[in-house]
């Protein structure tokens, strides 16, 4: 079995990091890699009810009603529930990891309605929250899908088109995209995640060609860990 390994997918709304997660797990596949898979936030569980309220808007209208820790404490829950039952013996027994969100999320998307040293304190304290309080594993590598707001509000206009699918509070709300966008910036030099850049002399990379460099990544990190 691989070295134990959590190894997380993040990026802002409409970056792309789901289709990428799903690539990449189904490239292990072919690979016959043992591997398990985790997606959050866990809409269909019990644990996830104060999020879907809080997306929702039942909580508050717009994403700065709710205070940064108030609102991490919502997925948090939801992360730790998700551990103790599904994955917590696997990963300890020296299991590879993939999930698509995880506690960076929580940096991104919070940390995004402080601002100035509040950023700063806010970030010092998730990590401790959930992984020194709590008892979460800390990644050991997140991929960071590196796009720009303007892009990633493109593209999620053309998502709402397709039947379906409809937007949460923090995708109907631009300006505060753009600031998930600078956080998670910040939050990728802050934590020392891998960025990937969507877009190459101002061209943005297609599925396959970010997938390559993702995959790159990724296996980098399994051979050298």
């Amino acid at each position: 079995m691989e070295k134990r390994n959590l190894i997380v997918f993040e990026g802002i709304d409409g970056s792309g990091k789901s289709t990428q997660f799903n690539m990449l797990r189904e490239r292990f596949d072919r690979e016959s890699r043992d591997f398990r898979r985790l997606r959050y936030p866990r809409y269909d569980k019990p644990s996830s009810a104060l999020i879907k309220m809080y997306l929702n808007g039942e909580l508050g209208d717009n994403p700065g009603m709710i205070n940064a820790y108030a609102a991490s404490s919502f997925y948090a829950v939801d992360r730790y529930a998700s551990y103790m039952q599904d994955w917590r013996k696997y990963y300890e027994s020296g299991g590879l990891i993939l999930t698509d969100r995880y506690t960076t999320s929580n940096a991104i998307h919070q940390g995004a309605k402080l601002s100035g040293t509040e950023q700063n304190d806010f970030l010092t304290w998730l990590y401790n929250y959930e992984f020194d309080l709590l008892g979460l594993p800390r990644p050991d590598l997140v991929v960071y899908l590196d796009i720009s707001a303007d892009v990633a509000e493109r593209r999620l206009r053309n998502r709402k088109r397709k039947p379906g699918i409809s937007r949460d509070i923090h995708e109907e709300d631009v300006e505060y995209l753009k600031k998930c966008s600078l956080l998670g910036k910040y939050a990728a030099d802050f934590y020392n995640w891998h960025s990937v850049d969507c877009v190459k002399d101002g061209k943005e990379l297609n599925e396959n060609e970010l997938h390559e460099a993702v995959y790159d990544i990724v296996l980098n990190h399994l051979t050298n860990h």
